[in-house]
């Protein structure tokens, strides 16, 4: 945050998920009309790229998507039809053939359109730092879906385009969701005030079955089978401790105060053995330490057939803390428990258009969000070689799962990582 202290950021939070979208007077209020509408590009168009144009949309009544980019037709043209049938926002769907580009370079195309305001980045997390880099220097405000990279190469890009951007005065949000949620807000803010305590160590998970894969088809290069499976590819996803499990590290590092010192962690692939799934992991277990000695153990698994649990759980010197997706308690000397909140992924974008719109104190969380996709990345780093990482080791590795070339072709990518052997860079 730029100029907000936590507790700001906290009240403002609430005032703003309390008022912008279920208050009448804030919708009459802010109205848009054609001299007033917000133009949103879209360079991402599968479905968190679509669920995110939706979000915009129904974040407040003067933004229009006017421009979509992806990197395939088919899923651009999939996510134009859902987009352009929604009767809610029948004329607030405004991209003609000319603004939908396809391709590799298809968000430069997309980022040259000078009425383009604001720009939601939801492609495949490693391309974040590529496009939020050309984002920022092409003067656009900014909603970018998490994690913001999957490398350390990656990280140090966004945390300097978070600079530019502050220097240009430009709105970021990110999609960790949790920070613009109701009863995080509020527990947050209870926490703040010293409900437990001093947090003195913490759990969190996200432990839950199976997702997706796309299956390889003979048209298929290398390039075009990842991209289209990136889930499976660490130099697309970052693995699933970076593409999921962010959101419970980020919830935990805003308890803390800041990102951990240091982290040593497990892990394997023991169910998900087969090529589709690429080259991820499936379960992870990483003990992190924090400036303040205190640990936060840390679980994630996608394997069917397991209990689920995904929540974050925080120890104090006077009580405990409990959060997940709508519901947040504390149990100690002042106990209390809410349950449900307003939807977070239409807060966040409410929060980004107050900002650009100057209604409220501007928000960058550009690094803060590259923080914690680092605590990610230095727990899977730990995870990958089974060695001890520091912050500064994270921080400055020379890791960069970058491609040779931008291209559909072959795409050679490294095997299945073996703690042990797999060498720390």
């Amino acid at each position: 945050m730029t100029d907000m202290t936590r507790r700001d950021v906290i009240r403002t939070g609430l005032a703003l998920t309390a008022g912008a979208i279920v208050t009448p007077a804030f919708a009459s209020r802010l109205s848009g009309s054609n001299d007033d509408r917000i133009r949103v590009g879209v360079i991402g168009c599968g479905g968190r790229g679509t669920g995110a144009a939706v979000n915009a949309l129904e974040a407040h009544p003067s933004t229009t998507i006017v421009a979509m980019a992806d990197l395939f037709q088919d899923r651009l043209d999939s996510s134009h039809r859902h987009l352009a049938d929604e009767e809610e926002f029948r004329g607030r769907v405004d991209v003609p053939a000319d603004r939908r580009f396809v391709g590799f370079d298809a968000y430069e195309r997309l980022l040259a359109l000078a009425d383009v305001q604001y720009v939601v980045l939801a492609t495949p997390p490693h391309f974040r730092p590529i496009h939020f880099d050309a984002a920022v220097r092409a003067g656009k405000h900014v909603f970018m879906e998490k994690p913001v990279a999957t490398d350390p190469a990656g990280i140090r890009k966004v945390i300097a385009a978070a600079e530019e951007a502050d220097a240009r005065t430009l709105s970021v949000v990110a999609g960790t969701q949790r920070r613009h949620q109701d009863n995080y807000l509020e527990l947050m803010e209870r926490l703040e005030n010293g409900a437990i305590g001093e947090p003195v160590s913490a759990r969190c998970f996200w432990n839950q079955g199976g997702l997706w894969v796309h299956e390889r088809t003979p048209e298929y290069s290398d390039m075009e089978w990842q991209c289209r499976n990136w889930l499976y590819f660490c130099w697309l996803s970052g693995d699933h401790i970076c593409e999921q499990h962010v959101h419970n590290l980020d919830a935990v590092n805003w308890v803390m105060g800041g990102h951990p010192t240091k982290c040593v962690g497990m892990g394997g692939r023991q169910v998900r053995r087969d090529a589709k799934y690429g080259n991820i992991f499936d379960h992870f277990a990483i003990d992190y330490e924090y400036a303040n000695g205190a640990h936060l153990t840390s679980m994630c698994r996608q394997t069917d057939g397991c209990q689920s649990h995904v929540a974050e759980h925080v120890q104090g010197t006077k009580g405990t803390s409990t959060s997940w997706h709508g519901y947040s308690k504390i149990e100690g000397a002042t106990s209390w428990e809410t349950h449900g909140s307003a939807n977070p992924y239409v807060t966040e974008h409410a929060a980004l258009v107050a900002s650009i719109r100057g209604e409220r104190p501007r928000l960058n969380e550009a690094k803060r969000v590259a923080e914690s996709t680092l605590t990610a990345i230095m727990g899977r780093m730990s995870a990958y070689t089974g060695q001890e990482v520091t912050w500064e080791q994270a921080m400055g590795s020379v890791l960069d799962l970058s491609p040779t070339s931008y291209s559909f072709g072959p795409n050679p990518t490294g095997p299945v990582p073996t703690p042990g052997r797999t060498p720390l860079i």
